[in-house]
């Protein structure tokens, strides 16, 4: 597969804490990434610098083979290219089709072909006929699915995922990691933060392992 991002010596300071430290982690286009570590590892400041929202102390990133410049449009374009959805996002007032089409109207994507983008990405998460529900009278979890729809809506390149399967039921769940493990067939990179050090074989992707900002190198499985 292509390589989709490579970063090179990144750190990440915040005052006298570093709370990144790569020396090398590349990203191929299309496939699945658990990003796995305890908390403060540094999973959530990794997401914003590859969501290009969080510049780098230190180092390079590459994407899709060119030198990323931290200003101007060339990063603000790329930013269009990657969504980041957070643990707990947050729904605006109004309806389910307000809610989805807003990452589509920051696009530029608006009129028949909005519409059909939100149709789309609903039809996704099973929510069919949701597009004029009251978003703020959802349950916790079609909330979670209509974010999702969301984040889906625009068809990223990069979809970063913090936690997407935490804290919601059973069944939003099992739909949510259905959806999640069928990206990179559509052609979506995707890279999910999860507490789990050892993610389930049916992901088929890679992994990512911090440990105080640092990839940790691969786990070794104990024999049988």
């Amino acid at each position: 597969m292509a390589e989709l991002y490579r970063l090179r010596s990144v750190t990440k300071r915040y005052g006298s804490n570093v709370a990144v430290d790569i020396d090398a982690l590349a990203i191929e286009a299309g496939r699945l990434y658990t990003l796995t570590g305890a908390n403060g590892a540094g999973k959530s400041t990794l997401l914003g610098i590859l969501a290009f929202l969080t510049p780098p102390s230190t180092g390079e990133i590459f994407y899709a083979g060119e030198r990323i410049e931290w200003k101007g449009d060339a990063v603000r374009g790329l930013r269009r290219k990657v969504t980041l959805l957070h643990q707990s996002p947050y729904l605006f007032g109004g309806t389910v089709f307000r809610n989805v089409a807003y990452g589509l109207s920051m696009r530029g994507i608006a009129g028949e072909e909005g519409r059909k983008a939100v149709d789309r990405a609903l039809e996704t998460v099973g929510l069919e006929g949701f597009r004029d529900r009251d978003a703020r009278e959802l349950s916790g979890g079609e909330a979670q699915r209509v974010a999702m729809a969301r984040a889906l809506a625009p068809a990223p390149e990069v979809l970063l995922l913090d936690e997407p399967l935490a804290n919601i039921d059973r069944e939003t769940a099992g739909l949510l990691e259905a959806v999640i493990a069928s990206l990179p067939s559509r052609g979506t990179t995707v890279v999910m933060t999860t507490h789990d050090p050892d993610p389930p074989a049916r992901w088929k992707g890679g992994s990512i392992a911090l440990d105080g900002g640092r990839v940790a190198p691969p786990r070794v499985p104990l024999p049988a």
